[in-house]
Protein backbone atom coordinates (compact mmCIF):
# COMPACT_ATOMS: atom_id res chain seq x y z
CA UNK A 1 0.00 0.00 0.00
CA UNK A 2 1.71 3.46 -1.09
CA UNK A 3 2.21 5.94 1.97
CA UNK A 4 0.90 9.75 1.95
CA UNK A 5 4.55 10.72 0.83
CA UNK A 6 3.84 8.36 -2.46
CA UNK A 7 0.23 9.23 -2.93
CA UNK A 8 1.07 13.11 -2.46
CA UNK A 9 3.96 12.67 -5.11
CA UNK A 10 2.12 11.09 -7.10
CA UNK A 11 -0.74 13.72 -7.35
CA UNK A 12 2.03 16.47 -7.41
CA UNK A 13 3.62 15.18 -10.51
CA UNK A 14 0.13 14.94 -12.41
CA UNK A 15 -1.39 18.16 -11.19
CA UNK A 16 2.29 20.12 -12.69
CA UNK A 17 1.73 17.70 -16.09
CA UNK A 18 -1.57 18.95 -16.56
CA UNK A 19 -0.95 22.61 -15.50
CA UNK A 20 1.47 22.77 -18.13
CA UNK A 21 -0.95 21.22 -20.39
CA UNK A 22 1.58 18.46 -21.37
CA UNK A 23 0.22 15.04 -21.75
CA UNK A 24 2.07 12.15 -21.10
CA UNK A 25 3.86 11.96 -24.31
CA UNK A 26 4.94 15.43 -23.86
CA UNK A 27 6.64 14.87 -20.61
CA UNK A 28 7.93 11.56 -21.47
CA UNK A 29 9.79 13.09 -24.27
CA UNK A 30 11.42 15.83 -21.91
CA UNK A 31 12.16 13.55 -19.19
CA UNK A 32 13.49 10.75 -21.84
CA UNK A 33 10.92 8.38 -19.83
CA UNK A 34 8.33 6.13 -21.81
CA UNK A 35 4.77 7.83 -21.29
CA UNK A 36 3.78 4.55 -20.19
CA UNK A 37 5.76 4.31 -17.60
CA UNK A 38 4.47 7.99 -16.83
CA UNK A 39 1.37 7.00 -16.51
CA UNK A 40 1.76 4.10 -14.28
CA UNK A 41 3.32 5.97 -11.69
CA UNK A 42 0.73 8.45 -11.30
CA UNK A 43 -1.97 5.61 -11.32
CA UNK A 44 0.48 4.14 -8.61
CA UNK A 45 0.83 0.97 -10.75
CA UNK A 46 4.54 1.27 -10.49
CA UNK A 47 7.40 2.12 -7.89
CA UNK A 48 8.77 5.90 -7.50
CA UNK A 49 12.48 5.56 -7.57
CA UNK A 50 15.36 7.91 -8.12
CA UNK A 51 15.52 6.50 -11.47
CA UNK A 52 12.40 8.28 -12.74
CA UNK A 53 12.19 10.79 -10.03
CA UNK A 54 15.49 12.87 -10.74
CA UNK A 55 14.50 13.18 -14.58
CA UNK A 56 10.52 13.98 -13.84
CA UNK A 57 11.95 17.22 -11.56
CA UNK A 58 14.61 18.18 -14.21
CA UNK A 59 11.62 17.71 -17.03
CA UNK A 60 9.03 19.90 -14.71
CA UNK A 61 11.93 22.28 -13.35
CA UNK A 62 10.63 21.54 -10.03
CA UNK A 63 13.55 20.74 -7.16
CA UNK A 64 12.99 17.01 -6.44
CA UNK A 65 12.24 18.26 -2.23
CA UNK A 66 9.46 19.90 -4.10
CA UNK A 67 7.78 17.18 -5.10
CA UNK A 68 8.44 14.59 -2.45
CA UNK A 69 7.87 16.56 0.54
CA UNK A 70 5.31 14.99 2.69
CA UNK A 71 2.57 17.25 2.80
CA UNK A 72 2.71 18.71 6.22
CA UNK A 73 -0.89 20.58 6.73
CA UNK A 74 -0.43 21.01 10.54
CA UNK A 75 1.34 23.90 9.72
CA UNK A 76 -0.19 26.10 7.39
CA UNK A 77 0.38 29.30 9.41
CA UNK A 78 2.68 31.26 8.21
CA UNK A 79 4.74 34.01 10.95
CA UNK A 80 6.52 35.99 9.23
CA UNK A 81 9.04 38.65 11.24
CA UNK A 82 9.90 41.79 10.47
CA UNK A 83 13.34 42.46 8.81
CA UNK A 84 14.23 46.19 8.70
CA UNK A 85 16.60 47.83 5.86
CA UNK A 86 17.25 51.38 4.24
CA UNK A 87 13.85 52.61 4.56
CA UNK A 88 11.57 50.31 4.79
CA UNK A 89 10.41 46.92 6.43
CA UNK A 90 9.77 43.76 5.26
CA UNK A 91 7.81 40.72 5.98
CA UNK A 92 7.86 37.23 3.90
CA UNK A 93 4.57 36.15 3.50
CA UNK A 94 5.39 32.97 1.62
CA UNK A 95 7.96 29.78 2.40
CA UNK A 96 11.14 28.75 1.59
CA UNK A 97 10.62 27.53 -2.02
CA UNK A 98 7.35 28.61 -3.44
CA UNK A 99 6.99 29.52 -7.00
CA UNK A 100 6.67 33.18 -5.70
CA UNK A 101 8.08 35.11 -3.09
CA UNK A 102 5.28 37.07 -1.58
CA UNK A 103 6.50 40.13 0.95
CA UNK A 104 5.21 42.60 2.54
CA UNK A 105 7.04 46.08 2.68
CA UNK A 106 6.49 49.17 4.42
CA UNK A 107 8.30 52.00 3.02
CA UNK A 108 9.36 55.45 4.35
CA UNK A 109 10.36 58.38 2.24
CA UNK A 110 13.59 58.99 1.84
CA UNK A 111 15.30 61.44 0.91
CA UNK A 112 17.38 60.15 -1.52
CA UNK A 113 15.67 58.35 -4.93
CA UNK A 114 15.69 54.92 -5.22
CA UNK A 115 18.62 53.35 -7.94
CA UNK A 116 16.58 51.64 -10.92
CA UNK A 117 17.59 47.94 -11.00
CA UNK A 118 16.85 45.65 -14.08
CA UNK A 119 17.33 41.92 -13.91
CA UNK A 120 15.14 38.86 -15.50
CA UNK A 121 11.95 38.56 -13.89
CA UNK A 122 8.41 39.99 -13.48
CA UNK A 123 7.18 41.83 -10.28
CA UNK A 124 3.22 42.39 -8.96
CA UNK A 125 2.57 45.02 -6.49
CA UNK A 126 -0.42 46.08 -4.36
CA UNK A 127 -0.64 48.78 -2.38
CA UNK A 128 -2.32 48.06 0.62
CA UNK A 129 -1.54 51.97 2.59
CA UNK A 130 -0.67 55.23 1.35
CA UNK A 131 1.32 56.34 -2.27
CA UNK A 132 4.10 54.92 -3.78
CA UNK A 133 5.52 56.18 -6.83
CA UNK A 134 6.80 53.34 -9.65
CA UNK A 135 9.67 54.23 -11.84
CA UNK A 136 9.45 52.24 -14.85
CA UNK A 137 12.33 53.60 -17.77
CA UNK A 138 11.55 57.19 -17.71
CA UNK A 139 7.95 56.75 -16.43
CA UNK A 140 7.28 58.19 -12.61
CA UNK A 141 3.89 56.53 -11.98
CA UNK A 142 1.72 57.08 -8.86
CA UNK A 143 -0.03 54.18 -7.30
CA UNK A 144 -2.42 54.69 -4.28
CA UNK A 145 -4.00 52.05 -1.55
CA UNK A 146 -6.28 49.92 -3.70
CA UNK A 147 -4.29 50.04 -6.39
CA UNK A 148 -1.84 47.45 -8.31
CA UNK A 149 0.44 47.21 -10.82
CA UNK A 150 2.58 44.21 -12.73
CA UNK A 151 5.66 44.54 -14.72
CA UNK A 152 8.59 43.29 -16.35
CA UNK A 153 11.61 43.48 -14.49
CA UNK A 154 13.79 44.06 -17.50
CA UNK A 155 12.51 47.97 -17.29
CA UNK A 156 14.47 49.70 -15.03
CA UNK A 157 12.38 50.18 -11.96
CA UNK A 158 12.19 51.39 -8.47
CA UNK A 159 9.41 51.39 -5.75
CA UNK A 160 9.28 54.67 -3.26
CA UNK A 161 6.89 56.07 -1.03
CA UNK A 162 5.38 59.13 -1.32
CA UNK A 163 4.27 61.93 1.52
CA UNK A 164 4.63 59.48 4.17
CA UNK A 165 4.82 55.87 4.67
CA UNK A 166 3.25 53.01 2.51
CA UNK A 167 2.36 49.60 2.60
CA UNK A 168 2.38 46.99 -0.21
CA UNK A 169 2.33 43.61 -0.85
CA UNK A 170 5.09 42.43 -3.84
CA UNK A 171 5.39 38.94 -5.60
CA UNK A 172 8.11 38.08 -7.18
CA UNK A 173 8.60 35.15 -9.40
CA UNK A 174 11.94 33.05 -8.66
CA UNK A 175 14.67 35.86 -10.84
CA UNK A 176 12.83 39.05 -8.82
CA UNK A 177 13.21 37.28 -5.35
CA UNK A 178 17.04 36.52 -6.34
CA UNK A 179 17.30 39.95 -7.03
CA UNK A 180 15.30 41.80 -4.88
CA UNK A 181 16.03 40.17 -1.87
CA UNK A 182 19.50 39.48 -2.48
CA UNK A 183 19.74 43.45 -2.68
CA UNK A 184 17.98 44.14 0.45
CA UNK A 185 19.57 42.03 3.04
Amino acid sequence: MPTDVEATTRARLRALRVQRGWSLDDLAARAGLSASTISRIETGKRTIGLDVLVPLTRALAVRLDELVAADDTDDVVIRPAPAKHEGLTVWTLSRPGSAATVIKMRLRPTRREPEPQVHPGHDWMFVLDGEVALTLGERHIAIHAGEAAEFSTMMPHAVAAVGGPAEVIMIFDRDGKRSHLATST
